[in-house]
């Protein structure tokens, strides 16, 4: 259990905080890049405790600023988007991407008071269907070069869903290995490759044991947690009959991220973002590494179940998520259908908008979890004394590629290997990966 002196120090994450002022020295996402589409792209974004405004120019470049106008504080969402900037409704006062006002047409033709203006803003830069934005001190880093980053736009898709709770209790159920085989329970065993939402089917193409079933029936795997340029490596394995061993590779991306393989070739990539302290968004990027994704198709299943345009989940705590006790009984764990995210859902929220961690009893399965507290308030203590942070080097970006993350099943003999040239084969047959190795 954590004092709670730590716990406000690792859930806090607004401007005046430590652990908010770590989270600013790497890049967030900020919205989808779907969500600036149509005629006016403009909208308003609450990020880090931050209200701020996203817009998009006519030349394409996106701009986050302060949405209430340095001069009155009028609310800029409502701004014209014309003239190579946004331009406040109230007097007219026109700022760039930069946050540099440009015109003031109310005041005299020669005033030059328009040079000394600029509302807080901060660099944005759009990949793969996000648009990530920097919030720190200093020059913003490049992105890493993350296969979910480099990836072509088509062979990726973007998503996202808001949360009601802490960021930390959304980050910290994708590194909980053991979660899966409970949580995610299925009683039965469908055609995982067209039931949407059980994102388990990586060891299919390697064993005739569907990998609900692996969770199912092997509750008790062993874990290891090992720490890496980008953040933590989790090898979680479990013992199959004939010599078999199954293998699962997932990854703490140092410092809010998760990657973990949703299919043989497909990885997701998912950010849990401050809103403020209790709410976040989960931002997904789905990475395929052998074929073109169905963007039309991923984006019709999600938004059948997400209120827009806040993307907010349709069954939630107001329908008590869908719980049903017939489907208890007979079908899944939880009896709340079969979208992991609506598992995962529950098991953030219920706990609270922040929970408060005095309370807890972690688990010798919870190891990943001790790891990457210890990682995140070492990196809070570093960033308040300028030292180096994960993932970054004095500013400057280490060589992250990958991470991998793979289900795949081996020998007692090779385990250790196996996933490795699983990636490998994999990577070897795709037309835009790279070697991460």
């Amino acid at each position: 259990m954590l004092s709670a002196e730590a716990n406000e120090l690792i859930t806090r994450t607004g401007p005046d905080t430590k652990c908010g002022s770590l989270l600013r020295q790497y890049w967030q996402p900020a919205a989808l890049t779907v969500e600036l589409e149509g005629e006016r792209p403009v909208r308003s974004v609450r990020l880090l405790g931050e209200d701020l405004v996203l817009f998009k120019d006519e030349q394409g470049r996106y701009g986050l600023m302060d949405k209430q106008c340095p001069h009155r504080g009028a609310d800029l969402c409502y701004g014209r988007r014309e003239d190579g900037g946004l331009r406040c409704p109230f007097h007219g006062w026109l700022f760039d991407v930069n946050g540099q006002c440009t015109q003031m047409p109310g005041e005299p033709a020669d005033s030059k008071m328009h040079e000394q203006i600029t509302a807080k803003a901060y660099p944005c830069v759009e990949k793969n269907g996000i648009v990530f934005a920097y919030m720190g001190t200093g020059s913003p880093p490049p992105l890493p070069d993350y296969d979910c980053l480099i990836a072509p736009d088509e062979y990726t898709f973007a998503f996202k869903g808001l949360m009601e709770c802490n960021w930390l209790q959304a980050l910290e159920v994708g590194i909980d290995p053991v979660h899966a085989s409970f949580l995610h329970r299925y009683l039965e065993d469908e055609d995982i490759e067209t039931a949407y939402g059980k994102q388990f089917r990586g060891a299919a193409s390697k064993t005739d044991i569907p990998v609900t079933k692996v969770l199912r029936e092997h509750a008790r795997p062993t874990i290891n947690v090992d720490e890496t340029d980008f953040g933590l490596r989790l090898t979680t394995t479990r013992d199959l009959p004939d010599n078999a061993r199954h293998v699962r590779v997932t990854n703490l991306v140092f410092p809010q991220a998760i990657t973990i393989p949703m299919s043989s070739d497909m990885v997701i990539t998912q950010w849990h973002v401050p809103v403020d302290d209790t709410h976040c968004y989960w931002y997904s990027i789905f990475t395929d590494f052998s074929k073109k994704v169905d963007k039309t198709l991923m984006r019709e299943q999600r938004e059948k179940l997400y209120e827009m345009p806040d993307y907010a989940p349709k069954i939630n705590k107001s329908n008590n998520y869908g719980f049903n006790i017939q489907e208890q009984k007979t079908k899944t764990y939880t009896g709340m259908g079969d979208d992991i995210n609506v598992h995962d859902q529950w098991a953030v929220e219920s706990p609270g908008p922040i929970y408060d961690r005095t309370k807890e009893h972690l688990a010798s399965s919870d190891k990943a979890i001790i790891a990457y507290r210890r990682m995140l308030r070492s990196a809070i203590t570093a960033c308040e004394n300028d030292q180096p942070l994960p993932a970054l080097a004095n500013g400057t970006p280490l060589n992250l590629k990958g991470p991998v993350a793979i289900d795949t099943v081996g020998t007692m003999d090779n385990w250790e290997s196996i996933w490795k040239e699983t990636d490998m084969d994999r990577r070897a047959s795709s037309k835009w990966a790279k070697d991460p190795w």
